[in-house]
């Protein structure tokens, strides 16, 4: 699946993408709030400036991927792969939960 056809589909109501294959996808500035994208393969997509405002990341894949200045407020950040993800300490605070997540650092979070 490529980052325009989830956009399109969350235009249409869809939320559920959960264990979507989206490697490399393109949603800098995407509209996601809500969205279910646990188990998600995002390794290496551009989500810069995204809105996942309440989104559930719970184990998704996220290494590599560009998060700056993404809205992660609420979001579940449960068990996600952060490694080496370009995202701050500031926006990981506003998530919901990050147990068990592997920080971009490499370390995990208790």
């Amino acid at each position: 699946m490529k980052g325009r056809e989830v956009i399109r589909k969350y235009k249409a109501g869809k939320r559920n993408f959960s264990r979507v294959k989206l490697r490399r996808a393109e949603l800098e500035g995407a509209n996601l709030r809500d969205v279910n994208l646990s188990w998600a393969y995002l390794k290496n997509a551009n989500l810069r400036g995204a809105n996942l405002a309440g989104a559930n990341l719970m184990g998704a894949d996220l290494v590599g991927g560009d998060l700056r200045e993404a809205n992660l407020n609420e979001a579940n950040l449960r068990f996600a792969n952060l490694y080496q993800a370009d995202v701050t300490s500031a926006q990981l605070a506003h998530a919901k939960s990050l147990k068990g997540a592997i920080l971009p650092k490499g370390g995990r979070h208790e």
